[in-house]
């Protein structure tokens, strides 16, 4: 199996093309996460169907969602790199499906292949760092990733603007054929695993009653409010079925050989516990995410570019937390560390909903940069701790479980978050293009984003220690080594 050694990080030391690889399939998703919003107007003036585009998003992130358990628990029996290959195989694929689509709804089916792709390619970039990188390398390595999606939040934007403009719209979904392409030679070429070869049992059954059951719950989280009323028929047999295929799914991962989803990722604290902090995590930034744009247009009739650059600010101070994260972890803890900052996010998250009423775009870029510090000394140093836990046969669920719970964490906090505004929305008429019924709603919406955060403080807290984090000596010391050799 793929083992640990402290040689330095950077592009030019030898596993540098794989840490290159590693950024080309992270940025595939970062862009394709944003590039596509810009372009909208222009997918549907071309092949219709206006009330159905956000599911051009929803689809997406359903799929990728529901993949993630499924792709983390092969990987821990096949290895990593037949896993992110198919993954950035598929996001290839869907890619160029969508550039020839014909229609909304085949474009809808398009997108769940490329989530189906990304679901696969996240979680074992994350876990090919925990592979080949020492515990005090990884949060540079974590800061390299990070700087991609900070990347991505303003080129995606731009690239997507532009290709609307000049009218080919489908242009943003072939400029990923030579991103994947490159990303895969990369890997086939630089990334080498030696896997132990042994009989195993996959868990079909499992596998499809959490694919399905979670499927189910997530299209309620994230449809409930928008395309139907909480408590409509819908609303309620989709929860219910959900429910009763999850229940199925437990049931049945009591009896297989080697479940999909083991029992012990949430029965062991610490993985619970980082879990938790994780959801709390995606609800934080995506509540910010979603709203930050509307109520700086509606509020102060920004354009939709300084807006789009504003919020830009929270992941551009997520990496330089997180590539600065170990200096700290590996000094006072993974839990100390995360405490920090889950206590710089609540401050922060709350200047933001103080602030709200009396809108103003620098408040809320500087609100937004310092949230993303915040989260960045809680994602890196809980997901590492997580990854350190655990030997390389249990990495891949475990790595999968936290991406996943981010998942779980950004489709929920969504739906809570949209219900919020709709229902202030709904008081007056026309009111989602009234600039005072705006502000009233983000402030709710704000409100609600500083509660996520100080709901991840109860679970940041919980967090153990890990082995008593008696090993943070040892990762000091393997840092200097790494320091004085890269």
């Amino acid at each position: 199996m793929t083992t640990e050694t402290s040689e330095g990080v950077g592009f030019r030391s030898r596993r540098g093309p794989i840490l290159i690889a590693l950024m080309l399939a992270t940025g595939l998703v970062a862009i394709d996460s944003t590039i596509v919003a810009t372009a909208v107007p222009s997918i549907v003036g071309d092949v219709g169907g206006f009330t159905s585009f956000p599911w051009l998003f929803s689809a997406y992130l359903l799929a990728q969602a529901i993949s993630v358990p499924v792709y983390a628990k092969l990987s821990d029996m096949v290895g990593r790199k037949p896993i992110i290959l198919c993954g950035i195989g598929l996001f290839l694929l869907g890619s160029i499906l969508c550039g020839v689509a014909w229609s909304m709804p085949a474009l809808i089916a398009f997108r769940v292949l490329q989530g189906l792709g990304a679901g696969a390619v996240l979680p074992m970039s994350m876990t090919i760092v925990g592979d080949i990188y020492t515990v005090a390398e990884r949060s540079k390595v974590q800061g390299y990733l990070a700087s991609v999606w900070a990347l991505s939040s303003v080129v995606g934007p731009t690239s997507g603007g532009v290709f609307a403009s000049l009218g080919i719209w489908r242009g943003i979904f072939f400029v990923n054929i030579p991103l994947c392409l490159l990303a895969g030679w990369m890997l086939i070429r630089s990334f080498h695993e030696n896997i132990e070869r042994a009989k195993h049992r996959v868990d079909f059954l499992g596998a499809g009653l959490l694919s399905l059951s979670l499927s189910l719950l997530i299209l309620g989280a994230l449809g409930g409010g928008q395309s139907w009323a909480w408590n409509s028929p819908i609303s309620i047999a989709i929860f219910a079925a959900g429910s009763v295929l999850f229940a199925a799914f437990v049931l049945a991962e009591r009896r297989a050989t080697e479940p999909i989803l083991p029992a012990w990722v949430v029965s062991r604290r610490l993985l619970a516990t980082t879990a938790m902090t994780s959801f709390g995590v995606g609800a934080v930034m995506f509540g910010l995410t979603s709203y930050v744009p509307t109520y700086l247009q509606g509020a102060t009739s920004t354009s939709p570019i300084i807006a789009g650059l504003a919020l830009a600010a929270l992941t551009i101070g997520w990496p330089i937390s997180a590539s600065q994260a170990g200096r700290f972890y590996l000094r006072i803890g993974f839990r100390r560390t995360a405490l920090i900052g889950v206590t710089i996010t609540v401050l922060s998250t709350a200047v933001l909903a103080l602030t709200a009423p009396a809108p103003n775009i620098f408040v809320v870029a500087a609100g937004c940069f310092v949230v993303g510090l915040g989260l960045g000394l809680v994602a890196t140093p809980s997901l590492i701790a997580a990854q350190t836990s655990v030997e390389w046969n249990e990495r891949g669920v475990v790595t999968g479980t936290n991406l996943f719970a981010r998942s779980i964490g950004s489709s929920v906090g969504v739906a809570v978050f949209g219900a919020v505004a709709n229902a202030i929305y709904a008081r007056v008429p026309g009111g989602n293009s009234d600039p005072q019924t705006i502000v009233a709603a983000s402030t709710a919406v704000f409100i609600a984003v500083l509660v996520s955060a100080i709901l991840t403080v109860v679970a940041v807290v919980a967090m153990p220690s890990v082995n008593g984090e008696s090993n943070t000596l040892e990762a000091s010391a393997e840092a200097r080594a790494a320091s004085s050799s890269g």
